[in-house]
């Protein structure tokens, strides 16, 4: 892969697993491929295979839970972590002369901590970019005021900040410097299923004559599972298969989910693969699936990893979530069913709905106008201007 010399990006993605890490995967691939030298800067447990395309620079700690039995030790670790990985991202950078550094997704934690070297970097000519994933920032850790000043250094050094939907984004203080900027989401291409539908199912126990519902990726609470089974529980040809791991100890453990199924009489009908899939097996639960679930509360104003997943594999989505990128493109671009937030009823109603027939997602549309392609030419565009 031929590189131009005199465009070199830093990026900065601690993440190893999940959408952030695919979303940093793909969007380190497309602009790698319009010539731009990335360095993909993120921990050892980083799972994407290594390509020419972009270079792996595993030099960071990894961030992911703690197994400490005290939740105080947990937190401190997780933290340290944390500063550890800011204070190498700035030695890296004043290190190899990067002038260019894009955060694969915004984050304030312990901010006022770690925002002083980035800072400094700022005002000596390196520009900062970050792709705004959640730009609600509304999860308090410790005091409001902390959570406030947090959330303000966060934004202090960035000179761009990339959203998925047009926004005004809550930077607490006025941001002069920073200007926002909406990219596509593309689809994620992950491997093509290597067991039939069939085979799937079989594996799975559920017969081949019922529909069956995916709930796919991280368990936390924002995305109503527990809704979903009260209205799964309407629809004794309906099967739910829940795949992923529960994403902190904050969140519902899978047993409050497992007992509500046994309570609502639906256990028989729903398959838990609680644990992290490989790659090489997404393919399989999509193909066996016939509709994906997607009911994030009112608070989830922001795209979804796990849609341009059922884009790829052109499963239609039974969605909810609050204003934001999930709620156009479903609507828009017909990719299933919207339902609004944080209601039974409405999630029962929006599968009766798929059930007697939907119009025609429009899959190709979708992913031509949202492709990442798109996304790195908005970026590249923003960091260096016009192409020659």
């Amino acid at each position: 892969m031929k590189f131009n010399s005199n465009r070199r990006l830093l990026y900065f993605s601690p993440a190893w697993s999940g959408g952030i890490a695919d979303y940093a995967h793909e969007q380190a691939k497309s602009l790698g491929r319009k010539g731009i030298e990335v360095t993909l800067l993120t921990s050892p447990a980083y799972k994407k295979e290594k390509t020419d395309i972009y270079t792996i620079k595993q030099s960071l700690v990894s961030t992911a839970a703690i197994n400490f039995p005290l939740a105080l030790v947990r937190k401190a670790v997780l933290a340290a972590n944390m500063l550890q990985n800011y204070a190498k991202l700035a030695k890296i950078i004043q290190d190899e002369g990067f002038q260019y550094v894009l955060f694969g997704s915004y984050a304030e934690y312990l901010a006022p901590l770690w925002v002083a070297p980035l800072r400094k970097l700022a005002k000596e000519g390196v520009t900062f970019g970050s792709v705004v994933h959640d730009p609600v920032r509304n999860y308090v850790i410790g005091p409001l005021w902390w959570h406030r000043w947090s959330i303000a250094c966060g934004y202090s050094f960035l000179k761009e900040a990339f959203v998925h939907e047009a926004i005004d984004l809550d930077t607490e203080k006025p941001m002069p410097q920073l200007q926002t900027t909406v990219i596509p989401h593309g689809s994620y291409q992950f491997s093509l299923p290597q067991q039939s539908r069939e085979q799937v199912r079989k594996q799975l126990d559920i017969p081949q004559q019922v529909k069956v519902l995916l709930s796919f990726g991280h368990i936390r609470d924002g995305k109503n599972l527990d809704l979903a089974l009260k209205a799964i529980a309407d629809f004794p040809n309906v099967y739910l298969v829940i795949a992923g791991k529960v994403s902190s100890s904050t969140q519902q453990p899978v047993t409050y989910y497992q007992d509500l199924a046994h309570s609502l009489g639906i256990a028989d009908r729903c398959r838990w693969l609680i644990d992290f899939i490989p790659e090489d097996k997404v393919g399989n639960l999509f193909n066996a699936s016939d509709a994906v679930v997607l009911t994030y509360s009112a608070s989830f104003q922001s795209a979804s990893g796990v849609l341009n997943a059922a884009v790829a594999y052109k499963r239609p989505c039974i969605a909810s979530a609050g204003d934001g990128n999930l709620r156009t493109v479903v609507q828009k671009y017909k990719l299933g069913i919207f339902v609004e937030p944080d209601d039974w009823q409405a999630i029962r109603d929006g599968i009766q709905q798929w059930l007697n027939g939907i119009d025609l997602p429009q899959w190709q549309q979708y992913e031509q106008d949202n492709s990442w392609n798109k996304n790195a030419e908005i970026i590249y565009q923003r960091f260096w201007g016009e192409e020659d």
